[in-house]
């Protein structure tokens, strides 16, 4: 593959070289730490393809349903106006964030003939007043809802299905299924059923895929090719990763080093991981990292049952823009961070900064370079003053931001989150702590089955009104 299309890795300003000893590590440390390195590698190794795991062989196991995909986009391309996901979590933040990194800006501003693909709208939230806002903005006629939950029982998705089936109804008659695809488990939950005794187009999500690993799937893959994406560039960039993080030494795998930087920061104090992407298509591509890292790495037992309380939090910020209002608080605030900046060298854009304010040598000396050079300075300023400063960063680089290389991101950050759940010592795919707010929910809306969560909740102790002010 051409070095031109390869993401990279650089952890320089992880180092003790670079941002001092009392903060940095040494060749020493990370040498120290290959034995614990390759037991993650191997254990995410042997776990492959099995239970939560169905992940790993996805760039490899999609070729038949992608084509099927493409066909079946090509038709809803032909056919509608708008195109709108009903899902949350997992199943909106990846194609939300693929929407963004491969979109034009502003997409749905466009008129059709430059757009060449429907409106896009992901509805991943349960506000009453964003439903009644994306209805006033669509023709449910001219409408294809992609409805994603893998159980079927999700209540915020589901209660998407049931305002949006109904309307459908009204509007459509028996027709109504023709604009509602399904994409949930082949052999259980509620979805499926559903879809059957409907009659809706179906795609599959693997049995071993939880949602914050299901990008590679019909899950983004649908939505993805609808709005014209090349989804086999996209497998393609995830297999790519995969092939290059195949090594078990510590010091050619960049997903295991990335892994290993941030455990051994952990063990140092750094909870807190701040995503900083220096381009606007890569911002939601935090939000989609903060999902995954933060429910995959945050729980309170280990595989021994022992309490741990690990992870770390991710934030989201976004550059140049949180130079401006974050930058300040990793540069001289505490060190609990590791910043990882996410640069791009070539943007498909370029601006030129034009002529003017001759009088005015504080403004004037922007003129004639481009927005590139600017964002790209900036980006490297960053990386300068958080380093001088001692605070521990790293950073991700993209030769341009296309399928092929956010293939290799999404992919990288899938892997080193398993790798650094192995190294916890903890089940990095379940989600215990969603789970309990779930069943909470189901408890105060009446779902059978959960009276003695009701019961639970009923005898909690009452909120005192001197604490209310």
């Amino acid at each position: 593959m051409a070095k031109k299309e390869t993401i990279y890795f650089d952890y320089n300003n992880m180092m003790a070289d670079y941002v001092g000893e009392e903060q940095g590590f040494t060749d020493k440390e990370l040498r120290a730490a290959t034995q614990i390195a390759t037991k993650a590698f191997e254990e995410v190794k042997a776990g492959r393809g099995q239970n939560m795991m169905g992940w790993t062989e996805l760039p490899y196991n999609q070729a038949a349903v992608a084509e099927d995909i493409m066909t079946t986009a090509k038709a809803i391309k032909k056919n509608f106006d708008s195109f709108v996901v009903l899902g949350i979590g997992g199943s909106a933040l990846g194609p939300m964030a693929l929407f963004q990194a491969l979109c034009h800006l502003h997409h749905n501003e466009l008129p059709k003939s430059k757009r060449k693909a429907p409106k896009f709208y992901v509805e991943d939230n349960v506000d009453p007043e964003r439903m009644k806002a994306l209805l006033d903005v669509i023709d449910v006629k001219k409408t294809m809802f992609n409805v994603i939950t893998k159980s079927g029982s999700t209540s915020e998705t589901m209660t998407q299905y049931l305002i949006i089936s109904d309307i459908l109804k009204k509007a459509l008659g028996k027709d109504f299924a023709s604009h509602v695809i399904a994409t949930t488990s082949e052999t259980k939950g509620n979805l499926i059923k559903i879809a059957k005794k409907e009659g809706f187009k179906t795609f599959f999500i693997p049995d071993g895929v939880g949602g914050r690993f299901s990008e590679l799937c019909p899950v983004g893959l649908l939505p993805a090719a609808v709005l014209g994406i090349n989804i086999k560039q996209f497998l393609d960039g995830a297999k790519f990763m995969d092939n290059k993080c195949s090594k078990q030494n510590l010091f050619k795998n960049p997903a295991l080093m990335a892994a290993v930087l941030q455990f051994l920061s952990m063990k140092k104090g750094k909870n807190i991981s701040v995503m900083m992407p220096y381009t606007d298509g890569l911002k939601l591509m935090a939000d989609w990292y903060a999902q995954l890292w933060g429910e995959s790495l945050g729980k309170s037992t280990d595989l021994d049952g022992k309490k741990v309380y690990v992870g770390q939090t991710p934030v989201k910020a976004l550059g140049v823009t949180d130079q401006h209002s974050q930058v300040q608080l990793y540069t001289e605030g505490p060190f609990d961070k590791v910043i990882t900046l996410i640069s791009v060298q070539n943007y498909r854009a370029t601006m030129e900064i034009s002529q003017g304010c001759e009088d005015i040598p504080a403004v004037n000396f922007l003129c004639g370079h481009t927005m590139n050079e600017l964002i790209t300075a900036e980006c490297n300023a960053t990386e300068y003053a958080l380093t001088k400063s001692g605070k521990l960063n790293d950073r991700i680089i993209l030769p341009e931001v296309n399928a092929f290389t956010v293939g290799q991101l999404m992919y990288f950050f899938m892997l080193q989150t398993a790798y650094t759940g192995a190294l916890l010592h903890i089940d990095t795919f379940n989600q215990p702590g969603v789970e309990e707010g779930k069943n909470a929910t189901y408890a105060l809306l009446g779902r059978e089955g959960y009276e003695q969560k009701a019961a639970e909740l009923q005898s909690k102790k009452q909120k005192a009104e001197k604490y209310i002010l």
